[in-house]
């Protein structure tokens, strides 16, 4: 009863300040993520928190010296792709423009209803018994008047308006400029909040890094505790699912995190070799946005492939087969030797969990949907295979002495 009431009490004290818990939950995927690599450094014999400074010397010296490596060779192409964005526009405008309009007109003259056939009776004169006249116009015919005592009769003109890229285009670019001239004290304020924003990011960067830091210090403490609320028959079971559970995010959270950094590479190597412009850039996108897996593949090579467009056909052909190539690499290379078969979750999960992630949670829910996933399967198969006597041989038990690494 005092854990049923205990659990009823942290799960609503959970709910009531679920806007805050962000940091804490980065906090969580960080500990896990460098826990490995503080275990290995506490073997040279190196005291934990001394272990913990020094991973965490390294790993964000080793963002530091990237980003500074890098960061003029972007701020060059940022430059450059802003000074060049209107004549991209043009260019795509000018080649594939009249291209697209005669394909959209082309479906709008099919879905066009036919104009009906001409009714006889469409206009009648009659003369009323006061011996006025009526003059009676039906549907589909108009009565234009064109002069002095001048009318004309005659069936109803539609003009369609032509679909025009450039027209689309420029009304883009006109929108934007004047909703910049009517809102420019709306964008400072914007810059403001922007600054205060970062501000804050900083704040909480050191805030999660020192929670991911207790975390490490202290985690045989922490999975002490939560084992200790179970009964002596019930323990075995318990390490039993922190396997599981282990099991599966490593291939989610640090798996994931490893291809990323695979396709980033792979990206650059491809782009470069095209000859694609602004590849830095494009690189560094697609390896960050395939941390989503499926739509984050997908929406970043829409980018790469229209800068492609941009200079030749063949070269977004080509570029867009070295996409295709590097996640047929991913897929059948990388995911089982990197996440391995325990971590697979089939796609159809996969993006029924993106999609009510990012409904619900917006875009730290769909970064966070994949991840809570495997914990809920991990639960599930956990249960499965424990309340089932003749468990299959697939059932994901530890190897010998496994439950007692993990307590």
């Amino acid at each position: 009863m005092f854990l049923a009431v205990s659990s009823v009490a942290i799960v609503t004290l959970l709910v009531c300040v679920r806007e805050v818990l962000l940091p804490f939950i980065l906090a969580l995927i960080i500990a896990y993520v460098l826990a490995p690599l503080v275990q290995r450094v506490e073997r040279f014999r190196v005291p934990r928190a001394a272990a913990i400074l020094i991973v965490y010397a390294i790993t964000l010296g080793s963002i530091y010296l990237s980003i500074a490596s890098i960061a003029p060779r972007i701020a060059f192409e940022s430059a450059k792709f802003l000074r060049e964005a209107p004549s991209l526009v043009e260019k795509l405008q000018a080649q594939y423009g009249p291209q697209l309009e005669q394909w959209v007109e082309g479906f709008r003259n099919r879905s066009r209803p036919k104009a009906p056939a001409e009714d006889p009776a469409a206009v009648t004169i009659a003369n009323k018994p006061d011996g006025s006249v009526e003059f009676r116009v039906g549907s589909g015919v108009e009565v234009v008047q064109q002069g002095p005592g001048h009318w004309r009769v005659g069936p109803t003109v539609h003009k369609a308006e032509k679909f025009k890229v450039s027209d689309l285009t420029a009304r883009g670019i006109n929108e934007a400029v004047s909703y910049i001239q009517r809102n420019g004290l709306e964008l400072l304020s914007i810059g403001k909040l922007v600054i205060s924003t970062v501000a804050r990011g900083i704040f909480l960067l050191f805030m999660t890094l020192m929670v991911a830091g207790y975390i490490m210090a202290t985690r045989e403490t922490i999975l002490g505790f939560f084992r200790s609320l179970l009964p002596a028959r019930s323990r075995i079971s318990f390490d039993r699912l922190l396997w599981r559970m282990d099991r599966g995010l490593s291939g989610v959270v640090r798996g994931q995190l490893l291809i990323c950094l695979v396709n980033g590479v792979l990206s650059a190597v491809g782009y470069a070799m095209f000859d694609l412009k602004y590849w830095p850039i494009l690189s560094i996108v697609s390896g960050v946005m395939s941390i989503v897996p499926i739509f984050g593949s997908i929406l970043s090579s829409v980018p790469v492939v229209l800068i492609g467009l941009t200079q030749d056909f063949w070269t977004a052909i080509w570029v867009l087969l070295w996409i295709v190539g590097i996640h047929q690499v991913e897929a059948n290379l990388l995911n089982p030797k990197i996440i391995g078969v325990a971590a697979k979750i089939h796609p159809v999960l996969v993006v029924l969990a993106l999609i009510i992630g990012e409904h619900y949670f917006g875009l730290w829910g769909a970064l966070l949907a994949v991840p809570v996933l495997s914990i809920l399967q991990s639960i599930f198969n956990h249960f499965r295979f424990e309340t089932m006597p003749d468990a299959p041989p697939d059932s994901l038990l530890p190897p010998a002495g496994g439950a007692a690494r993990v307590s």
